[in-house]
């Protein structure tokens, strides 16, 4: 009898410590132990960073509460010897084991970079400098350079037609020669074989498709009128007229806010001047919406020869065949610009 209840007893406490090791192990393991403000929180590990470099960028932002068990199971799963650089990023809810095995793994949280409608590479380059490991100086010099851009196809002035909207994963720890490599492989896929015979078949090659398109896309964000516009710069762009689209000589004075483009404006000294210079200019004037190049592939063709803003500020326009049409049209603009007093 007392042998079975000493038996009883170990076998409880047995159980109670079983119990107890088991929760200790599941916390240490599975419980959150990451203080995260927001949704995320992304760890950055350096290359060339070692474990305790990790430890006190993450004891200085105060991002783990239980720094014992993440310690110790970070030795214990071989992480301290070794860890791998990238981004990682914790939740709320997550655990050592969680970011621990990514962190062992390397297997990094991409980021997800969104290009949309950049006007300048100035901007494309501030805006991936704030999220890729290389500052926008250091972009900028990259784009800037015949050497590099000519490795993807383009110039300096034509870079901007490599990057087609979208969004893209990309991990923190690339070059940014792969993140060109990217972007490259991107645009082929965009630039099939169908888009660059429809490109081919109006005359033009797929950059010169970008740079009208980025053109359409500055006259107008209706979309039911793009492809009719696209036709009337296709018919000035054929038959030798200048374009004389004012969004160029808007991007060609770097001044965004100019509302009415005069005479004063359409005198600068510039190889964006379409006023001045016939043909497309040297380079896109923004990053076009994918389905605003397809427009252009699939423009209208008509005789319009000229178009106008709408006297009603629809943000629509009135078109126009001949010259004095053309006239008539800009007179009521010019009546309804002078009206608001926009100068």
């Amino acid at each position: 009898m007392v042998s079975n209840k000493k038996i009883k007893i170990f076998i409880l406490v047995f159980s109670l410590v079983t119990a107890m090791f088991s929760y200790y192990v599941w916390q240490i393991f599975k419980t959150p132990n990451f203080n995260v403000k927001g949704d995320s929180y992304a760890i950055l590990i350096p290359k060339g960073a070692d474990f305790n470099q990790v430890l006190d960028s993450l004891d200085k932002n105060d991002v783990v509460r239980d720094k014992l068990s993440f310690r110790f199971l970070a030795k214990a799963l071989g992480v301290a010897e070794k860890v791998k650089p990238g981004r990682y990023v914790v939740g709320p809810e997550t655990g050592n084991w969680e970011l621990l095995r990514k962190m062992r793994n390397g297997r990094q949280d991409a980021l997800r970079i969104t290009i949309n409608n950049f006007r300048l590479k100035e901007d494309i380059a501030a805006k991936l400098g704030k999220q890729l490991p290389y500052d926008s100086t250091y972009i900028m010099k990259m784009l800037d350079s015949s050497a590099i851009t000519e490795q993807y196809g383009y110039s300096p002035e034509t870079i901007a037609c490599l990057f087609i909207p979208d969004t893209y994963e990309v991990f923190w720890t690339s070059s940014f020669e792969d993140f060109m490599k990217k972007m490259q492989k991107a645009n082929k896929r965009f630039w099939n074989q169908k888009r660059i015979n429809e490109a081919s078949a109006l005359g033009m090659t797929p950059t010169q498709a970008g740079i009208l398109a980025s053109i359409v896309y500055g006259e107008s964000k209706e979309s039911a009128e793009q492809a009719r516009i696209a036709g009337v710069y296709w018919n000035r762009f054929r038959t030798g007229m200048p374009l004389q689209a004012d969004p160029t000589i808007v991007f060609a004075w770097k001044d965004f806010s100019i509302k009415r483009v005069t005479g004063k404006y359409t005198a600068i000294k510039s190889t964006y001047n379409t006023y001045r210079n016939t043909g497309l200019p040297p380079g896109p004037i923004s990053i076009p919406p994918v389905d605003v190049i397809d427009k252009v592939l699939h423009l209208e063709k008509h005789e319009y020869m000229y178009f106008c803003a709408k006297e009603d500020f629809s943000g629509f326009h009135n078109f126009a065949k001949t010259y004095p049409e053309h006239l008539i049209n800009a007179a009521k603009y010019q009546a309804a610009l002078d009206a608001r007093k926009i100068q």
